[in-house]
């Protein structure tokens, strides 16, 4: 299981106010799989250090002084580097459920909880490697498969009844399709993120269209993935204009099902 993992523990990053206690969780990670760590006691640091180290794992305290956790995914996870999808581990001694919530939401991909042992370690660490979730690229939400959050410290419930089942290729068009409609409903109020997520979306769609043979979806993909390149490169995108050109899209979702208490 390590020698599976050691070609991800190459470049790995500690984010914590703490000399003693990152260094202690270097020494682990060495022992684990020999690799270069580097460590960032604040979170200004810790964002110049993603941009100079590219890191393929970074581990980042909860909350201290000078660090914050959650502010520091959420800002990686609306970056522009490369490592913005970068496995996170968060590490506190104070896992409680609104913690690992608010964490969960914040784009993080494991839990780990002081003290811990190098066991702890590698079951968090086989978690993120070994089996990795489906990424989201929404507006309100960037990180790592919400429903399949499986930290070791996590208690909570499953949101769904499908939570525990693999994906199908139609669940993943209307996953797609449904963060494509809010990305639209975004543009103005935040143009940067809302194209990032829509451009995502259409090659889900494509990837599926092409994995199922569809060409009907795959014509209507081809013709939005070329108005989100041209309104690229003219640097303007009009909010009404885009809607309609995803109507043909959109048209693929089924309809909603009316709520509980309500008439058909």
């Amino acid at each position: 299981m390590i020698q599976r993992m050691q070609p991800r523990l190459q470049r790995i990053l500690v984010v914590d106010q703490a000399p003693a206690s990152a260094r202690m969780l270097a020494d682990l990670m060495r022992n684990i799989s020999p690799g270069q760590s580097w460590s960032a006691g604040t979170n200004a640091k810790a964002m110049m250090a993603c941009n100079h180290v590219d890191p393929q794992l970074i581990f980042v305290e909860l909350s201290s002084n000078d660090v914050d956790g959650i502010s520091f995914t959420r800002e990686l996870r609306r970056s522009n580097l490369p490592c913005r999808q970068a496995p996170v581990i968060m590490v506190t001694a104070t896992a409680t459920a609104g913690a690992i919530i608010a964490a969960r939401d914040a784009g993080v991909h494991e839990f780990l909880r002081k003290p811990y042992n190098t066991r702890d370690l590698l079951k968090r660490l086989e978690a993120v490697i070994l089996r990795p979730r489906d990424w989201v690229e929404a507006v309100q939400y960037i990180g790592p498969d919400r429903r399949r959050f499986n930290s070791g410290d996590y208690k909570g419930k499953l949101k769904r009844k499908a939570d525990n089942e693999a994906k199908t290729d139609a669940s993943r068009i209307i996953q797609a399709l449904r963060i494509l409609k809010s990305a639209l409903t975004a543009i103005e109020a935040d143009p940067s993120q809302a194209l990032r997520s829509m451009q995502a979306q259409v090659l889900e769609l494509q990837r599926v269209a092409i994995s199922v043979s569809d060409p009907r979806l795959l014509e209507a993909v081809g013709d939005f993935q070329n108005y989100l390149a041209n309104s690229t490169e003219n640097g303007v995108m009009i909010s009404a204009e885009a809607v309609r050109k995803a109507q043909s899209l959109l048209a693929f979702l089924p309809p909603e099902e009316p709520r509980a208490g309500k008439a058909a």
